[in-house]
């Protein structure tokens, strides 16, 4: 189905540019401890402190960013199932769901999708939904049109 490639793509760019943000973001705070090895004399290093906290913070992000990555090798556009599953995109009455990962809205080819989690609160209302199922979420039902 080309949406559901069309949206996996879109994730895999998304989840890259992540990747390759706290990549950079790493380098950085470590070319910026360097400098401060060298120059600081000093035994005050709450400077590298706070440089060390962001490194870790960094490294965490990352970490994630790259468990995201390897979500993602999990969703398969050619999945066929009658239930909401990863990989699934789901028509409601008034919205369009693909389950992969927690974007939220996108627009592609004048339509708009929320990409979301299965992990997350929605993603697990819509786990294993089918046609003419019924869900509520934050106080607005929704009908299950259609799962692809």
């Amino acid at each position: 189905m080309k949406i559901k490639t069309q949206l996996i793509e879109l994730c895999q760019r998304y989840a890259d540019k992540r990747v390759l943000g706290y990549k950079n973001e790493i380098e950085l705070i470590k070319e910026s401890i360097e400098n401060n090895d060298k120059v600081s004399n000093e035994e005050d290093d709450s400077g590298n402190s706070k440089l060390l906290d962001d490194l870790e913070k960094n490294m965490t992000y990352l970490h994630d960013a790259n468990k995201m990555r390897e979500q993602l090798k999990l969703v398969r556009p050619n999945l066929v199932s009658d239930l909401a599953v990863l990989g699934s995109l789901i028509k409601t009455d008034s919205m369009t769901f693909f389950i992969a990962l927690s974007i939220g809205k996108v627009e592609i080819e004048d339509a708009e999708y929320y990409i979301i989690s299965l992990a997350s609160p929605l993603g697990q209302l819509l786990k294993h939904r089918k046609k003419g199922d019924q869900f509520k979420f934050n106080e607005k039902s929704y009908l299950v049109e259609e799962v692809l």
